[in-house]
């Protein structure tokens, strides 16, 4: 598969980058269009599809196990411990402005700048 994958990006590389002319050019996509209808190529993507499908088969239950470990694990960590998760907005609202400077203008009753603008 990685020699395929590096022989199309070699091909393709070569046909961005010639200067041989429209002529070759015609050339190389005609062979490469012989090379892409070839029975034995499309059977072999197909093969590797189905490897692909059927790995991703078998990984997804432990891929979704992690995620939902990892999951959990962030969200422990988001969840103050002792509020459960749950807490007044009043106190949030209180708790968030004892933690900022006391010039930001998220503090002032009205943080946009008043008078005329230059």
């Amino acid at each position: 598969m990685k020699k395929l994958m590096l022989l199309v990006a070699g091909g393709v590389g070569y046909v961005l980058g010639t200067r041989a002319g429209r002529e070759r050019y015609e050339q190389i996509k005609k062979t490469a269009m012989r090379v892409k209808e070839d029975p034995r190529v499309q059977e072999k993507a197909h093969q590797a599809a189905d490897v692909v499908k059927e790995t991703a088969q078998q990984k997804a239950p432990v891929v979704k196990d992690k995620v939902a470990s990892a999951a959990s694990a962030a969200a422990d960590k988001v969840t103050p411990s002792g509020h459960g998760g749950h807490r007044s907005d009043q106190s949030d609202q209180s708790n968030l402005e004892g933690q900022l400077h006391p010039d930001s203008t998220a503090r002032q009753d009205n943080p946009y700048p008043q008078g005329d603008l230059p």
